[in-house]
C-alpha cells in the first residue's frame, strides 16, 4: 500500500536491510561449503550449494553485498569496460566516478563495451575450482549490450554447465534477479530452478527513470523507441522505462520538477499494485546524490509498507549512457523463496 506517511529523521531514509538480504545472510551462515567436511550423524544436514552465480557490473549490486558473497566463489561480478577519451577503465577495478562525471560534464568522448569472453571463461573456471557443479550467468539486456553473447561464447569453452540468462533489463532490476539467484542457490536449488526463480523475479521488476537530457542516450545509440522524443527534446523532460529489454518513452513532461513528481506517482502506483509486504525499491543516481536521497525519502513516505529504498550511484557503464542528473527507480519484489 502507498497511503500513510512515515516519519523520516533528518530528511534521510533510515538504514534498513531488505528482508531478503537478512534471510540470505542467515542462510549462508548455516550452509556447508562444497568442500566442507560431512557433519556428524546427530547434526542436521544443511543444503549443499551446487550452483554459482555470475553477472556483470551493470547489475549495480551494492559493494558490501557483493563482498559478502564472493569470497567462497558463489558469486562473481565481471567488470564492464568504460572508455573515457583514450583510457579504458574497468567497473569495480578502477575508481572512475569522478573521471566519468567530468567527462560527461565537458562533453568528452565516453564509450562502453562488453567484457571479453575470456573474462567470463575465467569466472566459470573459478566457480569450477571452488567445487560448484554448475553456473547461472545473468547479464544486462541483449538489446543494450552484447555481454550475454560474450558469456555464451565463454560457456561453450568450459566443461562446467553454464546457463546464460539475458535479464532483459539493467541496474538493480538485473541485480534483484542476481540476488534471487544467489538466494535460490543457497537454498540448494539446481541450476534450472535457480535460473527460473531469477527470471520470474526479473520479469516482475520494473525500471523507471528520468534524465535531464537524451543526448548521452542518443550518442550511445541506446535510445531505442525513445528516439521519437528527440524532435521535442528541448521542450520536454522525458520519463523513460525499460520494456522488453529496450529503453522506451513513458511520458513527456514540461519541467524537471514535474517530471520527478510524476516519476514518484508512477512508482507509488506500481508498488501499490504488488503483494503487500513483498515490494522492494532501489534508487539510482549519478552526480546528484542529494536529489536521490530526497526522492527516496519521499517514496518512503508514500510507500511505508515497503522497506526503505536502497540508494546507489548508477554503475559507470550505465551512467555513461544516461548522463549526469539521472534518477532511476527500480520496483521489484522479495527475493526469498517464500516471498
Amino acid at each position: 500500500m502507498c497511503r500513510r506517511p512515515a516519519i523520516i529523521f533528518g530528511g534521510r531514509v533510515p538504514e534498513r536491510e531488505p528482508p531478503a538480504w537478512i534471510w540470505l545472510k542467515e542462510r549462508v551462515a548455516r550452509l556447508r561449503q562444497p568442500t566442507a567436511p560431512v557433519p556428524v550423524a546427530d547434526e542436521p544436514l544443511a543444503a549443499v550449494v551446487r550452483t554459482a552465480v555470475v553477472t556483470d557490473s551493470a547489475a549495480a549490486l551494492p559493494a558490501d553485498w557483493v563482498s559478502a558473497f564472493t569470497a567462497d566463489g558463489r558469486l562473481a561480478v565481471v567488470p564492464m569496460p568504460v572508455m573515457v577519451g583514450s583510457e579504458i577503465y574497468g567497473e569495480g577495478e578502477d575508481d572512475i566516478t569522478q573521471t566519468l562525471a567530468l567527462a560527461l560534464a565537458s562533453g568528452a568522448s565516453v564509450k562502453t563495451s562488453r567484457p571479453s569472453p575470456g573474462q567470463f571463461e575465467q569466472a566459470y573456471l573459478a566457480a569450477q575450482r571452488h567445487g560448484f557443479e554448475s553456473v547461472v550467468s545473468i547479464h544486462i539486456s541483449s538489446e543494450l549490450s552484447g555481454t550475454a553473447d560474450a558469456a555464451r561464447l565463454a560457456a561453450a569453452r568450459v566443461t562446467i554447465p553454464v546457463e546464460v540468462v539475458d535479464s532483459r533489463t539493467v541496474g538493480m532490476a538485473q541485480g534483484m534477479g542476481v540476488q534471487s539467484a544467489v538466494v535460490a542457490a543457497a537454498d540448494g536449488q539446481e541450476a534450472a530452478e535457480v535460473r527460473g526463480f531469477a527470471e520470474r523475479r526479473m520479469e516482475r521488476t520494473k525500471v523507471y527513470f528520468y534524465v535531464p537530457s537524451l543526448e548521452q542516450l542518443r550518442r550511445g545509440g541506446r535510445i531505442g523507441a525513445a528516439a521519437s522524443l528527440l524532435g521535442t527534446v528541448l521542450a520536454i523532460k522525458p520519463i523513460l522505462a525499460v520494456d522488453g529489454g529496450k529503453i522506451v518513452p513513458l511520458e513527456k513532461v514540461r519541467s524537471a520538477v514535474r517530471a520527478v513528481a510524476r516519476l514518484e506517482e508512477i512508482v507509488a502506483a506500481d508498488v501499490a499494485s504488488r503483494p503487500a509486504g513483498q515490494q522492494r525499491l532501489a534508487v539510482h543516481h549519478f552526480g546528484n546524490q542529494l536529489e536521490a536521497e530526497a526522492l527516496a525519502a519521499r517514496l518512503n513516505e508514500m510507500c511505508p509498507d515497503c522497506p526503505a529504498p536502497q540508494i546507489s550511484a548508477l554503475p559507470a557503464v550505465l551512467a555513461a549512457h544516461a548522463g549526469l542528473g539521472v534518477l532511476a527507480v527500480i520496483v521489484g519484489e522479495s527475493s526469498t523463496p517464500t516471498g
